[in-house]
């Protein structure tokens, strides 16, 4: 079953999905700009969407207080998103010629799934879920 936080997560990401998407295919096809710059940019849109959503509708709880902090984690979880975009991109569209629609596609849901488990784990748990877990590795030494 479902839950109710990972469904607002799969909505939040459908909607900067669109935002990236969107903005792929215009910076690409309309503008002319290279297929990974285009993504590039396109999934920082999608990641700025996807911060605003998750922080003010998706996820209750936040294990960090301080908001540039909190940003810097999220972007870097973000970041690695990135990085795992590209090289879907690079391998399904550079190396196997599947259309650049298509291969987005197959790396958003990787990109999803990564980004969701990355930021509940690190950054959207109960404080005390955190801090539990530190002090029960720490007496596991």
């Amino acid at each position: 079953m479902m839950s109710n936080e990972f469904l607002k997560y799969a909505i939040a990401g459908g909607l900067a999905f669109f935002v990236d998407y969107g903005t792929l295919l215009l910076l690409n096809f309309k503008i002319g700009i290279n297929y990974l710059a285009s993504a590039g940019i396109a999934f920082l849109g999608g990641l700025t969407v996807n911060y605003i959503l998750s922080t003010k509708w998706v996820f209750e709880h936040r294990s960090i207080d301080n908001k540039n902090r909190e940003f810097a984690i999220f972007s870097g979880i973000g970041l690695v998103g990135l990085l795992l975009n590209e090289i879907i991109m690079l391998v399904f569209t550079g190396t196997y010629g599947m259309a650049v629609q298509f291969s987005k596609i197959i790396s958003t849901v990787a990109v999803f799934l990564w980004n969701y488990f990355g930021r509940k784990t690190l950054l959207f748990k109960e404080k005390g879920d955190i801090y539990q877990e530190y002090l029960e590795s720490e007496n596991l030494k």
